[in-house]
């Protein structure tokens, strides 16, 4: 069985997206064991609590910036790791008859001069009826578990907020890991969580692009991939929704950031997927991402970061299941052949259903599957890819089909005898490029790659499409954000009508959401370099200035070009030949 994956969260928006991912684990740890489909001990430490209560906390090195962290730490990061930590720091937290202050202070007691700092109780958990979360400016006023001693660093050369001091662009971010101390602080808080693995699979890694934290992520995945070679690093490029442009200065910065840190943490990384609900990455903004059924404000990052974070607790699951042998470098090597480091994911948050329905209704009620592109992209017409992996959960494996005995089936995926099977005949109908066959030639004696389609003599090659269903939904409690529908049921499912009284709060949903090698990442790639082209290298001297040397921004520039070249389709790549002739 794969073993346990350190989690590194680099940067204000990473942060807050990982406070929610966090909650959503701890809030699939209160549920009954029998519904357990996921290893905890993937992600999370296990330790004892006083009276022998299993507690569980973050596998989690988090970087902020001085005031990013709010009341999480009041001391220095290099002193807060007391020698005398006996295990007990982390306890998943649900509002007794007390109310959340009460459990924070029960949770609190016993070990709490061995652990340091507790965090203050989050906004969120003392005043469950603003649903609107329009205050929360911080990562942490939305984390409910507490962190190991050894999890939070603080950056004390730059500031959280305010127009200067701050870390704006990628060489403040490398220039940081640079500094001996600083570099000896990171190992040596990574040392203390590997070294008490059993068996380490390898790293996620959660990291702004837009900002100079960029620059932070490139120097931590080379770190980890010249200290743990052979070791999965998963890594997700955070942007948060741009709801407007900033001066242009600060627009180039995003750019050159993401630019930058998009090449360097592709290089250094097993696979490498951008997330953000920011409509472009571009020069030119676009609307953000809408969803059907949720109605969130794209400004707030407690908003935007709650839907990343419910994909990212999707999209992780091939190596975090309990029934499986997958790891972080199985799922990267399905999607990363042909030089393909970068993935696209998509996201259904929930997934359309109606209460009672079966996956082959709620797939037929669509024209085209009903999810999300999450990549700052304009989505492409039509559905194409390379290779995906494509997870469905909350909709129950033991009804797959709603059709009566006896009766014709309505369609070839209600004549299905599971709903795994329902899912891959709808992978396979909606993205036959992503199947791939061998079939043995007897007059060659040998085995040949195929196109699509079946074979009578034909076996599966390395998976192109892998596809994982779970009964367990993906659940919502408070801190997440109350932002839905009032046609969802407390189990994400559609209602039939909005219901007349005040909705309950929900309390799960189903996802569906997939990692996919796609001609859609062309798009991305190629549109991010063409933006940086028309950019005047005279007008952003600051931020040359800062440390990158113009030949070096050129050759990342090139290395862009190369990446996107990775998913062009034949007709893509005579239009960039054509362009490449005007220019």
């Amino acid at each position: 069985m794969p073993g346990e994956a350190v989690t590194l969260q680099l940067g204000p928006y990473a942060g807050s997206a990982g406070a929610h991912w966090w909650g959503l684990q701890a809030a699939a740890l209160r549920r009954p064991a029998e519904a357990a489909e996921l290893r905890s001990s993937a992600l999370l430490r296990p330790a004892q609590a006083p009276g022998g209560r299993e507690i569980h906390a973050p596998r989690l090195v988090a970087l902020e910036l001085k005031g990013g962290a709010g009341a999480l730490r009041t001391g220095d990061a290099g002193a807060e790791a007391p020698v005398t930590w006996n295990g007990a720091v982390a306890a998943y937290l649900e509002r007794g008859p007390g109310g959340a202050s009460a459990a924070r202070e029960e949770a609190a007691s016993g070990s709490a001069a061995a652990r340091g700092p507790a965090p203050a109780p989050s906004p969120l958990a003392a005043a469950q009826d603003v649903p609107s979360g329009s205050h929360v400016q911080l990562w942490s006023h939305h984390l409910n578990v507490q962190l190991h001693p050894k999890s939070l660093y603080v950056i004390r050369q730059y500031m959280h907020d305010g127009d200067c001091g701050c870390l704006e662009a990628f060489a403040q971010g490398e220039g940081l890991l640079q500094d001996p101390s600083c570099m000896e602080e990171l190992e040596d808080r990574l040392h203390y969580f590997v070294e008490e693995c059993d068996s380490l699979q390898g790293f996620q890694v959660l990291c702004d692009l837009h900002n100079g934290f960029s620059g932070v992520g490139a120097k931590v995945t080379e770190l980890l991939c010249d200290e743990y070679s052979g070791k999965g690093i998963l890594s997700w490029g955070l942007t948060p929704a741009l709801s407007s442009v900033a001066d242009s200065q600060r627009n180039a910065y995003r750019l050159m950031n993401t630019a930058l840190g998009l090449v360097h943490l592709c290089a250094h990384s097993s696979l490498f997927c951008p997330l953000s609900l920011s409509g472009s990455l571009g020069l030119k903004p676009q609307p953000p991402v809408t969803f059907p059924y949720i109605s969130y404000d794209a400004s707030l990052s407690y908003h935007s970061s709650a839907i990343l974070a419910a994909a990212l607790d999707t999209l992780t699951v091939p190596y975090r299941l309990s029934s499986s042998q997958g790891s972080i470098l199985h799922l990267a090597e399905t999607l990363n052949f042909s030089g393909r480091k970068v993935a696209a994911a998509w996201a259904s948050v929930p997934f359309p259903a109606l209460h009672g329905s079966s996956l082959p209704d709620a797939l037929c009620a669509h024209q085209d599957v009903p999810w999300k592109l999450l990549a700052s992209c304009r989505e492409r017409k039509g559905s194409s890819c390379f290779a995906q992996s494509v997870v469905l959960r909350g909709l129950g494996k033991d009804r797959p089909s709603s059709s009566s005995p006896g009766r014709q089936p309505r369609s070839p995926l209600h004549a299905c005898e599971s709903t795994e099977r329902v899912l891959q005949r709808y992978l396979h109908t909606a993205f036959p490029g992503a199947f791939r066959w061998v079939t043995w030639l007897q007059v060659w004696g040998h085995w040949e790659l195929q196109g699509e389609g079946v074979w009578d003599n034909s076996v599966p090659l390395l998976p192109y499409s892998t596809s994982h269903v779970l009964e367990q939904p993906c659940y919502t409690p408070a801190p997440y954000p109350q932002f839905f529908s009032p046609r969802l049921s407390r189990q994400g499912f559609l209602l039939d009508q909005a219901p007349t009284s005040s909705p309950a709060a929900v309390e799960s949903i189903p996802v569906l959401a997939a990692l996919q090698s796609a001609p859609v990442l062309h798009t991305l790639l190629y549109g991010l370099y063409k933006d940086l082209q028309k950019l005047n290298p005279r007008r952003c001297a600051s931020f040359f200035s800062a440390g990158v040397e113009q030949d070096d921004f050129q050759e990342a520039l090139h290395k862009l070009r190369t990446l996107a070249q990775c998913y062009e389709t034949e007709l893509e790549a005579d239009g960039s030949e054509e362009e490449a002739d005007s220019d």
